[in-house]
Parts: C-alpha cells; sequence; structure tokens
C-alpha cells in the first residue's frame, strides 16, 4: 500500500475506533425516536384510587412531552402478579410500562414461593412516590400515646389482641408485624379483603386496632371517633402534620413505606429509560405538581435510575427479616 494511503488508512481506522469508544453501548436515537406508537401504562389497582389518578396524571405528562398516547390499562389482583406478569411478557422496547410497587419489587418476593415473576425481570425507570399509612385504635383502647399503646399491647398475653388488615402479606399487614417485632410482642392478625372493612371493624370496637392508608381515616382521626398514634414513613404527613411519625411518637428506628415506581422489562434500551425518568422527574419537581400528588394521598419521590435500582434491594432484605421475624407462612 502506498505510503499516502497507509496514512489515511490509520487516520479513518483511528476515527472510527475514537467514534466507538466515545458511544455509548446503547444508541441514543433510540430515545429520539421513542415512542413511535402509543405505550401501555400498566396500573396494578382498580381506578379511582390515589396511585392510579396519580398515574394518569404521570401518563399525561409523558404523552404531551413525547408527543405520543400513553394509555392507562387497569390491571388489578393477586397482589399486583397480573400487571407484572404483562410488563414480563412484553418486549423490552418501553411500549409497556407499569407502576410498580413495594408490594411488587420488596414484599411479595419473601412472601410467595413462586411469583409468576422475578423482581429481576424490570429494568427500574423512577421512583416517584410513597404513600401514608397510619397507626391507629379504637378509642376504647386504654392508652393515648404510642408508649401508652406498647405497654398496653405487652400487659396483654401473646395473641389475646388482634389488629385487622387488608389481607394477608399486604402493607398493612407487614407495617404492623413489623411494628410488633420491634416492641417484641405477639398480636392475632384478621385479614379483610380490602383496608375500609377493616377500618370500619376497628371503628365499631370489633377488633381494637390497625394500621390502614392515612387517606380514608383522615377525616375520623380529624373528628375524633378514631386515635392516631403515628405515621408509619419517615416524615410527617403534610395533610396532617401535627401527628408524629411512630419513630417520633416513641419508637425510634420504626419506618414503613408503601412506595411507587414506574418501571419497565429487564433489556429495556436505557436511552429510553433515561428519556422516560427525565420526562417523569422533571414533572414531579414542580411545586404546582407536587402540591397534586400531596393531595391524592401520595408523598412525591424522585431520583435517578440508579437510585431507584441501589433502592430496590434494600427494600427486599428489611421486607425478607420482617416476613421471617414475624414467622408469616409462605404462600403459592
Amino acid at each position: 500500500m502506498p505510503t499516502g494511503r497507509r496514512a489515511i488508512f490509520r487516520i479513518g481506522t483511528g476515527l472510527l475506533f475514537g467514534l466507538f469508544a466515545a458511544a455509548p453501548f446503547t444508541n441514543p436515537a433510540l430515545a429520539q425516536a421513542y415512542p413511535e406508537r402509543p405505550v401501555t401504562f400498566l396500573v396494578p389497582y382498580a381506578p379511582g384510587g390515589g396511585t392510579d389518578v396519580y398515574s394518569r396524571m404521570l401518563a399525561d405528562e409523558l404523552r404531551d412531552k413525547l408527543k405520543q398516547t400513553f394509555v392507562i390499562e387497569n390491571k388489578a389482583g393477586a397482589a399486583t402478579q397480573i400487571a407484572a406478569s404483562a410488563v414480563v411478557n412484553a418486549p423490552a422496547d418501553g411500549y409497556t410500562l407499569m407502576m410498580g410497587s413495594s408490594t411488587t419489587l420488596a414484599m411479595n418476593p419473601a412472601l410467595y414461593n413462586k411469583l409468576s415473576y422475578s423482581p429481576d425481570d424490570f429494568a427500574p425507570v423512577a421512583l416517584v412516590g410513597s404513600a401514608y399509612f397510619v397507626l391507629l385504635a379504637n378509642p376504647a383502647v386504654p392508652a393515648k400515646t404510642l408508649p401508652e399503646l406498647i405497654a398496653y399491647i405487652k400487659s396483654q398475653p401473646p395473641g389475646s389482641l388482634s389488629f385487622g388488615s387488608s389481607g394477608a402479606g399486604t402493607p398493612h399487614h407487614l407495617f404492623m408485624e413489623m411494628f410488633l417485632s420491634m416492641i417484641g410482642a405477639k398480636m392475632t392478625h384478621v385479614a379483610y379483603r380490602g383496608s375500609v372493612p377493616a377500618l370500619t371493624d376497628v371503628l365499631t370496637g370489633n377488633i381494637p386496632m390497625m394500621i390502614v392508608d392515612l387517606t380514608p381515616a383522615q377525616q375520623l382521626i380529624e373528628e375524633g371517633k378514631i386515635r392516631a398514634f403515628g405515621i408509619t414513613s419517615p416524615a410527617r404527613a403534610k395533610s396532617m402534620p401535627n401527628l408524629p411519625t411512630i419513630a417520633e411518637a416513641g419508637l425510634p428506628g420504626y419506618a414503613g413505606e408503601g412506595w411507587f415506581g414506574v418501571i419497565a422489562k429487564k433489556g429495556t434500551p436505557k436511552p429510553i429509560v433515561d428519556t422516560l425518568n427525565k420526562v417523569i422527574s422533571d414533572y414531579i419537581k414542580r411545586p404546582e405538581i407536587a402540591e397534586k400528588v400531596f393531595a391524592t394521598g401520595i408523598q412525591p419521590r424522585t431520583g435517578t435510575v440508579e437510585e431507584f435500582a441501589q433502592f430496590i434491594p434494600a427494600e427486599q432484605k428489611k421486607w425478607a427479616k420482617v416476613v421471617a421475624d414475624a414467622a408469616i407462612p409462605r404462600m403459592n
């Protein structure tokens, strides 16, 4: 090869390798082209609840910013497994998203012998919020503060007192089991088909106490029909700023959150995941949007894709320990 041609070949080859070295493994053009058709956004709960409302807010923002339809599809049931399975069985192309939760990604793996999915089947997109839960009791319970409630529970024979939940393995159930484990006490779990029937029985005195979503209980608390002892989250609820957290009220270290985050199928190209995260995070950071999210009973949260990915294993470890400590039988 003549000297001049060899020099040109070396320069061209160097430029080519330089371009490969500078470019990410995934193709940024994917993010520019995405989405080219409607995107399905699965919500594993019935329409009308706070999570559903919030998901629709996010879908509307994604539609406006990415100039494509994001269709909300409610697939409730089986502790979010129906919706999760639909994501796993879809292509890893970003056209099937889901509002995942602590139930989907952290609690179910500790509770079920066999799931229709694995938590590793998903690509974390964006952590978007957490729901407020509250520990409450019928006013006939002889305790007005959390230390008094703890002392009362521990003074009773193990299992003689009961607590309600919206069902076995739900956040309501596991939050209470973590509370009991931390205070060294045992109570009998009564599982209901939903939180409202359980809350009704606490109100009427059929069961003495439970941990429940703050939204359906707030008016009852404000009217003095039911007594609240603390918020399960690390931070107080904006709608009831005078109600302390359980940790503040007398049980340091307690923190239970029912969190939500958008997920896709594992293998979804990173440029697409990053694009979705940016649109969602920028939206939630807007003060007027945060106020709307608070109004649904959810505390807005944001973070990077990497932060969400690191958060999930920590939550899995936490709830696996709660299930083990409480000796909760695994389900099939």
